[in-house]
């Protein structure tokens, strides 16, 4: 009904006639009668002497509101007829009233709490879970309906029951058989709720009056401003209730927005004092009896109480399952709202004003519910002048108002009281203003200044310094203040395994991080795949950023390595009593002088080594030159970072302590370690002497395959002997030659034994060679099947994770009359659909099939029976009759039988889809999928159909084009086409009559593209020209999820759904894509096209 969402926005003020009698009207409390923000206009104009307020059912249908009355005077009244369910609430009442005056104090002090407690659980648990269920599901209208309660064939007795019990409470304009099911079902609901609420009303009060006393040691004056504050807090707290519910009535009282529609309420009076006011403010006075009775029994359980009343409030009221699912509309992500400035001096006659312009196209956000708009506004906007000039931004909320004797809005008694920028948003043709250009949006500023930043532990990453640092200091802090007081003995061991874990993390841990740089460039991927870079910065921004994070946690790792070394020597050394006597001084001057020659070297590394190779730099960035140069320290050796470790063995002498020894040893490996598997390989000489005159040198790698860093980056250049092993051979061979020549009468026997040995080593060697090669030419498709069958059980451990439940009364249906089959794709013909795309499967099934039939996607070979399944669909599935299921648990709405045999139609998509593609082999294919008729809820197959082949198209070549492309088909389907979030390039050519309409309904927010009614209809080619046709937004980030899903299978290319949401742009995502490829790989894409 587009037509009808056009008074839904609108605000009716009364005429004062109206007005004057609604005044004088008592017992009508209900905004049925009154209420500013009412939506709903009745067919036809009432009388201005009498107001109708018209509601509107979830499936459309129009009803006049008749007029209700509050719970007290219905209760007590004794003029008001009382219903069964009154005459029980008044009996349990006093019940609680006689139970207070005849048991004793401590036993009614018990009664009462545990009374209490009762009421409030069935209060803030009972109807938060009830509310809940009916708000999403229409839960609590369906289970009447499914008992017929108000079927006056299957239940007469029961409805005519309950059509008396609300004729008795209502007026005479209440009509039970005129009215909806849902308005009546409303009513039937207030009683259970007036029912709890008086009754966790009173037996609170009876709670605090038990535990009643006077404290002991207060001055009388205590005492008198103990009691006034009490009465002043209880008399507040019955005046923000009162005030409360004149602003809400008993529509909003009892949730009645849960059951139909009646209008949009305007939250202004007590609800502009405090942030949700019934919940906050409006409990003070438990505070105030507590201040009464002076027991801290009573303000402990107000607290807890009160605790409950707001865990209701986040729980229901504030998700969008209530309040902004009936009073705000659904907020996009990613939703760009342009702010626009224009520097001009205004004119004599104009001043200039603030004004935050909306992006055409995407309407503003309702408030929340006590945020709304408010109906205290200044005088000036209710002008009716024009809006003359839109000046500098405004970086507040975009439906802020800002008043200003300059700015001039034309408005109506009878039209909204919209904010200024909403104003201008919405009332285009009363806005004059010029062309100005593109501004950064609200959404775009964000992403510039904020990228997944900290708070406390919330978006935590340890490969980011100052995450590792933040860990680091939590850690300590907690362990100075956690650990006991220990032992000397057990606090040498925690200072030994606290060097020692900082060994392991520097020299194995850094090095696998380093490893795993140089292999795939991991460092890089990670802050390329979670954090969002600027165009200009998305080439280099992740190099830069992954080597500034390397080089903190490098340094940070070696200096606490050191400082925890330091540590174990201080706490094992001790001085010696006598220097001269044994050899302490021999240790320590030894010691010395082994930390000198550490600090030698570590400087003439660092001098060598420039800041360039001391933090890995060749790692990271391939500007710099590849090329070694062996000076320094480096003309004598190929690695003096090994002779870092002698510091280490310098403070064990020193120390003369067994465990800085073994630290000692276990960093020497672990330096090792690194050095073997992070920078180079290890070359180990084997030289064997044939003759006088012949000397044959073989190398031996010691190391797995892949090519390690050092070797790819400098090639040749690097050299295998250091200046200090070439003299040392240099010096070998010249004494082998002098031996030689002294012994010539023995060289032709030294000859066949050098023969014989080398002989035997080559043989050696050979045999080794071959015996490595056939193992890895066998162990290579060893190793990928143990992967792939690793991969297979991870996937399938996900699907087993369900307890299989089969029917008892199977054979009493003929699985032969069910039938389940796949609808071709209208693009490839064929059971062949592209990621996103949605599956439709007919059903056909026996009139007596179970209402709780679903139908499950599977991947083919998940399943070795067809007879019943094992495995989990893993959300992949849909019931028949989707209409009787709330979420996962079928209602059983009884249904006619016409015929032998019922048929239907399910379609797959958004989030019952596959969104994983890829074929692997039989019997386990990711790519193909199988579908499953079950029976009753079970996991009893009925029918089934397939396979089913999820693909992808994927560019030929990579280039700007053909991204782009790829994601004008990929990013509508995530977003589940619809239009109100897909890019304006991505949508088809208007056909038939000329609009699209959005997949959603108008209640959710969304509006068609150019439907030329409600709240979009000024999306004109003015207004589209403001919005970049490529952007798009989102309802949640799983639907970002599914881009970077496709984006990973497509391209190869990782992002984090905050990357995709910062970009929400076709073109900045291509650009992106390419980039990224560009700087994984190495080879630069063609950006032609």
């Amino acid at each position: 009904m587009p037509g009808s969402q056009s008074f839904l926005r609108q605000r009716k003020a009364n005429p004062p006639s109206i007005q004057k009698k609604n005044s004088k009207s008592g017992g009508a409390t209900d905004s049925d009668k009154t209420e500013k923000g009412s939506d709903l206009q009745a067919p036809q104009s009432p009388s201005r002497e009498e107001e109708v307020v018209w509601g509107k059912t979830p499936d459309g249908k129009v009803f006049r509101v008749p007029t209700t009355h509050d719970v007290i005077t219905t209760l007590l009244n004794p003029g008001y007829k009382k219903s069964h369910l009154d005459l029980l609430n008044l009996g349990l009442l006093g019940f609680q009233i006689a139970l207070y005056l005849v048991l004793p104090r401590h036993v009614s002090q018990v009664f009462f709490f545990i009374y209490f407690a009762f009421w409030r659980a069935a209060y803030d648990a009972g109807l938060g879970w009830v509310l809940t269920k009916q708000s999403k599901k229409k839960w609590i209208v369906k289970e009447v309906q499914r008992r017929g309660w108000l079927n006056e064939e299957s239940r007469p007795a029961v409805r005519n029951w309950i059509r008396k019990q609300l004729q008795d409470k209502m007026g005479k304009d209440y009509s039970f058989d005129e009215l909806p099911l849902e308005y009546n079902t409303w009513l039937l609901f207030r009683q259970l709720v007036d029912v709890i609420l008086v009754n966790d009303f009173l037996s609170y009060c009876m709670f605090a009056f038990s535990c009643f006393r006077i404290p002991e040691g207060l001055s009388g004056v205590v005492h008198v401003i103990r009691w006034l504050a009490g009465i002043a807090l209880i008399g507040f707290n019955l005046w923000v209730k009162t005030e409360a519910h004149n602003v809400v009535k008993d529509y909003g009282w009892y949730w009645g927005d849960c059951f139909f529609q009646r209008g949009n309420l305007v939250f202004d009076g007590v609800f502009e004092l405090a942030p949700h006011p019934m919940y906050s403010v409006g409990y003070a006075g438990y505070y105030g009896l507590s201040l009464i009775s002076g027991s801290y029994k009573v303000l402990f359980a107000s607290l807890a109480a009160h605790a409950a009343q707001f865990a209701f409030l986040i729980l229901f009221e504030n998700p969008p399952t209530d309040i902004e699912r009936n009073y705000g509309q659904k907020k996009a992500i990613a939703q760009r709202i342009r702010f626009r400035s224009n520097s001009a001096v205004a004119g004599p006659s104009s001043t200039t004003a603030a004004v935050a312009t909306p992006e055409p196209g995407v309407d503003s956000s309702t408030p929340a519910i006590t945020e709304g708009d408010s109906a205290t506004t200044e005088p000036e906007l209710e002008t009716e002048t024009e809006i003359e000039e839109q000046t500098i931004p405004e970086f507040n909320l975009p439906n802020k108002t800002k008043p200003s004797s300059t700015i001039k809005s034309q408005h109506s008694r009878h039209q909204p009281k919209l904010s200024i920028a909403s104003s201008v948003s919405s009332n285009t043709g009363f806005v004059h203003q010029k062309k100005q250009p593109k501004a950064l949006s609200q959404h775009d500023l964000l992403n510039k200044y904020f990228r997944r930043d900290t708070v406390t532990l919330r978006n935590l990453d340890l490969l980011r310094a100052t995450d590792a640092m933040l860990i680091l200091v939590i850690t300590y802090s907690a362990s100075l203040a956690l650990i006991p007081a220990l032992s000397p003995k057990t606090t040498l061991m925690l200072h030994y395994f606290h060097a020692l874990a900082w060994v392991f993390i520097h020299y194995v841990g850094l090095g696998q991080l380093l490893r795993a740089q140089s292999e795939s460039k991991f460092l890089v991927r990670h802050f390329l795949k979670n954090y969002h870079y600027g165009e200009r910065d998305v080439g280099e921004g992740p190099i830069i950023e992954a080597f500034t994070n390397w080089k903190t946690i490098y340094n940070l790792s070696m200096c606490m390595t050191y400082v925890s070394c330091l540590g174990l020597v201080w706490k094992s050394y001790s001085l010696p009593n006598d220097w001269g006597v044994g050899n302490e001084l021999l240790c320590h001057t030894m010691g010395t002088l082994l930390v000198g020659l550490h600090i030698w070297a570590t400087m003439e590394s660092y001098e060598v080594l420039g800041v360039f190779g001391w933090f890995f730099g060749d790692f990271f960035m391939e500007e710099f030159p590849a090329h070694l140069e062996y000076t320094g320290i480096y003309r004598y050796l190929n690695n003096p970072e090994a002779m870092g470790g002698a510091a280490w063995f310098g403070l064990a002498l020193i120390s003369g302590s067994k465990l800085v020894l073994s630290l000692a040893v276990v960093k020497h490996l672990a330096n090792w370690w690194f050095l073997t598997n992070v920078e180079k390989w290890v070359v180990i000489p084997v030289c064997f002497r044939v003759s006088a005159d012949v000397l044959t040198e073989n190398q031996l790698y010691l190391r797995d395959p892949d090519s390690p860093h050092m070797r790819k980056l400098y090639g040749d250049s690097l050299r295998q002997d250091a200046g200090f092993v070439k003299v040392i051979k240099n010096v070998a061979s010249k004494n082998a030659k002098m031996l030689e020549s002294r012994a010539d009468r023995h060289v032709p026997e030294l000859k066949r034994v050098v023969t014989e040995v080398k002989g035997t080593f080559d043989k050696v060697l050979e045999d080794t060679a071959e015996a490595v090669e056939e193992f890895l030419a066998r162990s290579g498709p060893k190793f990928s099947e143990v992967m792939q069958d690793t991969k297979v059980l991870l996937q399938q451990s996900r699907e087993r994770l369900v307890i299989t439940r089969v029917a008892n009364d199977i054979s009493s249906y003929d699985p032969t009359k069910y039938n389940v089959s796949i609808v071709p794709s209208s693009t490839t013909g064929a059971n062949a659909f592209h990621l996103g795309e949605p599956i439709t499967v007919k059903w056909q099934a026996p009139i007596n099939h179970s209402r709780k039939d679903w139908i499950g996607l599977y991947r083919v070979g998940a399943n070795k029976s067809t007879l019943v399944t094992k495995t989990s669909s893993l959300g992949m599935w849909l019931p028949v009759h989707g209409e009787e299921w709330d979420g996962h648990v079928p209602v059983g709405l009884e249904r006619a039988r016409h015929h032998d045999s019922q048929y239907g139609t399910v379609t797959f998509k958004g989030n019952t889809l596959p969104w994983l593609v890829g074929r692997y082999e039989h019997p386990v294919d990711l790519g193909l999928n199988q579908i499953r008729y079950h029976h009753d809820g079970k996991y009893n197959v009925m029918s089934l159909d397939g396979p089913l082949e999820i693909y992808v198209d994927k560019p030929s070549e990579t280039n700007f084009s053909t991204v782009r492309e790829t994601l004008m088909r990929v990013v509508p389907l995530a977003l589940d086409s619809d239009p109100s979030l897909i890019p304006l390039s991505c949508k088809t050519a208007p056909t038939g009559s000329g609009t699209q309409t959005s997949s959603l309904p108008p209640s959710e927010g969304t509006n068609a593209e150019g439907s030329g009614s409600g709240a979009g209809a000024h999306d004109d080619q003015e207004h589209l020209e403001d919005r970049d046709p490529d952007d798009f937004t989102f309802w949640s980030e799983r639907q970002a999820k599914r881009i970077c899903a496709a984006i990973k299978q497509v391209f190869d290319v990782d992002y984090a759904p905050e990357v995709v949401v910062a970009d929400a742009n076709l073109t900045a995502l291509a650009k992106r894509i390419l980039v990224s490829k560009e700087l994984l790989s190495g080879r630069p894409p063609n950006t032609s096209g």
